[in-house]
């Protein structure tokens, strides 16, 4: 059992772990377009990233803004509207990230 309230401190709140970068073993960043699951609009994914927090928020944003399309950082994976690629793999690739598209 773990402790919920103490009369010192009020409720206590259970301490979070740090987010783990998802990465494969080889070190590559995979991009992938996918439509699983989103009615046929296509999203490109950016998984493997070695960023976790508000890091991955950063690169995210300056992906959309290279793209200039929306897309969301859900489990540690960017998802980017649109068939922008290219753009996405020039940009990783620029600032020293080890690219492979991956998928159709």
């Amino acid at each position: 059992m773990s402790l919920v309230y103490s009369t010192d401190g009020g409720r206590i709140k259970p301490e979070k772990a740090e987010e783990e970068a998802k990465t494969f073993s080889d070190g590559f960043v995979r991009i992938r377009r996918e439509t699983a699951g989103r009615k046929g609009k296509g999203v490109i994914t950016v998984a493997g990233l070695p960023l976790v927090g508000t890091e991955l928020k950063k690169m995210a944003q300056l992906l959309k803004k290279k793209c200039g399309t929306g897309g969301a950082v859900k489990d540690g994976i960017i998802e980017i509207q649109g068939d922008k690629r290219d753009v996405i793999k020039a940009e990783l690739e620029k600032q020293g990230y080890k690219v492979k598209l991956a998928g159709g």
